[in-house]
């Protein structure tokens, strides 16, 4: 998928309108439109990347920021001390539904196990 055809792409360039949590050079966060968790986060790269799969040496510091991102946004949300999920899902099999690499964040409940 072109990043001109992506959801999120058009959520980053203010296509279609939302209001980030949190944005830098990196990244962007949104609230789940769907929240599983009472605390359910998307942090998103800025840069188009559809799936694990398209990931590519040299974003090893990318996501990484991703996860630093979350684990901020988690401690600054009053969950960093009860537990959270970080959940990337990777093609249609695994739940992704739009293809723009992105971890969920959730929380703020007790999750089970297994997932799914």
């Amino acid at each position: 998928m072109a990043s001109n055809d992506c959801l999120f792409c058009r959520i980053r360039d203010g296509v279609i309108p939302a209001k980030p949590l949190y944005r830098d050079e990196h990244c962007f966060v949104l609230e789940d439109i769907n929240p599983q968790a009472p605390t359910h986060l998307l942090v998103l790269p800025n840069r188009h990347i559809p799936t694990v799969n398209d990931l590519q040496a040299g974003d090893e510091a990318l996501v990484g920021h991703l996860f630093t991102t979350a684990a901020r946004l988690a401690a600054e949300r009053g969950i960093s001390g009860s537990g959270y999920r970080l959940v990337m899902n990777t093609l249609e099999d695994a739940g992704q539904t739009v293809f723009h690499l992105h971890l969920h964040l959730l929380g703020g409940r007790a999750l089970g196990w297994p997932p799914g």
